[in-house]
């Protein structure tokens, strides 16, 4: 129970990895507070709020009224994703997601902070992707909130090292989600299955990544088992970054 007695603010943990991260820190003993604009039922210890958290005010109300409690932890798993180069990128592609992968990231951090200062520290994670160190292809508006989130946890880190607040992110590279299945749904329809194998070759290790992995390195980074890292990023990727460059 490695996170006994903890309370943590989950964003995104309604599907995919967020709610991964949901289910593993209930089991290692949190209280979970999950934001989301989509439903999951109330259940012993996780605790649903609908938030859109690119909506500064509404962000604000929800973590003050969590927040009336202390705060541990907060994960930051809220995103997006886009296909599409630069030209394949209109201004509302660009604004959508900045709205929800970037300031989405600020305002739950902006909104938390006073609470975790008053207490005395916490911890909080930020859903990066290996996008933020490598050039994929095209993901221009993807790849560019990414790196903004990836800049952020390093400026938080530093801001408040001495407030006893630590802040990492992790990286994750191809994780099977429902995402993938949408995607390859919707553009390779009958060839579901041959393009989803084209796509784990990618990864060097020879598959994608399981949410529930992302979601154990994420409770290892919010635990007092890792009290001595800051300002990290954690690839987890199957050796993507360093074996394909």
């Amino acid at each position: 129970m490695r996170l006994s007695n903890k309370t943590a603010i989950v964003t995104g943990g309604a599907s995919g990895i967020g709610n991964a991260i949901v289910k593993k820190f209930h089991d290692a003993g949190a209280n979970v507070h999950v934001l989301d604009v989509n439903e999951i039922e109330d259940s012993e210890r996780i605790h649903f709020h609908s938030c859109d958290v690119s909506n500064h005010q509404e962000v604000h109300e929800t973590i003050e009224n969590i927040a009336k409690e202390p705060v541990d932890i907060l994960v930051n798993n809220a995103g997006i994703g886009f296909v599409g180069d630069l030209l394949g990128t209109t201004e509302e592609d660009m604004d959508r997601l900045f709205s929800i992968n970037v300031k989405g990231v600020y305002n739950c951090m902006h909104a938390i902070m006073p609470s975790m200062l008053e207490n005395g520290g916490g911890v909080i994670l930020n859903m990066a992707s290996t996008a933020a160190s490598v050039g994929i292809s095209d993901r221009f508006a993807y790849t560019m909130t990414k790196g903004a989130v990836l800049t952020m946890t390093y400026s938080v880190a530093k801001d408040y090292v001495g407030k006893n607040i630590r802040c990492n992110c992790i990286s994750p590279a191809r994780i099977h989600t429902p995402f993938v299945d949408g995607y390859l749904a919707k553009n390779y329809p009958g060839k579901e299955q041959e393009v989803f194998k084209e796509l784990e070759k990618t990864q060097p290790i020879g598959r994608m990544g399981k949410p529930e992995e992302v979601a154990d390195l994420a409770v290892f980074l919010c635990s007092d088992e890792s009290s001595f890292i800051t300002g990290t990023d954690y690839p987890i990727d199957g050796g993507f970054i360093r074996l394909n460059t």
